[in-house]
């Protein structure tokens, strides 16, 4: 795999079992598969993130006129809590980010919908 690079992989319902908002402090158990696809990744050398709107700041959800996004403006708080939830499951303290760039090789994510390059058709047929 070309590791000049990283893989993003999304928390709540990806990696951490998602079933319904309890609070910015909960993270569900892992998600088995996920983590033992990550747990590879890194073996390989490979750097991977996790890439989740809970570190946006609130912003979006502030903009849209939802007071709950007063919860996210903490982001280093929950960055950490994030942190010591991939340490404990991982053994490594992983990047937590909200920002997709140009190194990033793949995004591992439950409401993300893959299309063709420059096509703009899915790649999926569930999705046609």
């Amino acid at each position: 795999m070309q590791t000049d690079g990283w893989i993003g992989v999304d928390l709540d319902g990806t990696l951490a079992e998602f079933h319904g908002w309890i609070s910015v402090e909960h993270i569900g158990k892992p998600v088995p598969e996920m983590l033992e696809r990550v747990r590879s990744w890194l073996d390989q050398g490979v750097e991977v993130r996790i890439f989740t709107a809970r570190v946006d700041s609130g912003a979006v959800a502030l903009s849209l006129g939802n007071e709950t996004g007063e919860l996210h403006i903490h982001v280093e708080k929950i960055r950490n809590i994030i942190q010591d939830w991939t340490e404990k499951h991982l053994g490594i303290r992983l990047p937590v980010t909200n920002v997709k760039d140009f190194k990033m090789l793949e995004l591992w994510d439950d409401r993300a919908v893959r299309v063709v390059l420059n096509k703009g058709c899915p790649c999926c047929e569930q999705f046609r």
